[in-house]
């Protein structure tokens, strides 16, 4: 069975930092690239960060560029968002998505994780 679990969202003062994780399993790990992506009430879905399995390249949106960092341990099958210098606008629920079977962000996504709550207070 595909799972990507999401965890690490809570709530935090702006300015603040939260690392999410998201766990993935039931896949070859290595053959996907893993994408975070966050929907906030109301709007849109809004694609935050992807993480390339093939060469390692990392894409942001320019709204948490220079805040967020996405990285990944293979030898965990994990893939992590930290975020710093966290505003109000970040607050929204947090997914990540795996791409493949390439391992490049194509944004052709096929698996989905559940989400992970972030608020930022002000």
């Amino acid at each position: 069975e595909v799972q990507l679990v999401e965890s690490g969202g809570g709530l935090v003062q702006a300015g603040g930092s939260l690392r999410l994780s998201c766990a993935a399993s039931g896949f070859t790990f290595d053959d996907y690239a893993i994408g975070w992506f966050r929907q906030a009430p109301g709007k849109e879905r809004e694609g935050v960060s992807c993480i390339s399995s093939s060469d390692g390249s990392t894409y942001y949106a320019d709204s948490v560029k220079g805040r967020f960092t996405i990285s990944s341990d293979n030898a965990k099958n994990t893939v992590y968002l930290q975020m710093n210098s966290l505003k109000p606008e970040d607050t929204a629920v947090y997914y990540c998505a795996a791409d493949g079977p390439r391992g490049y962000c194509l944004d052709e996504y096929d698996y989905w994780g559940q989400g992970t709550q972030v608020t930022v207070s002000s």
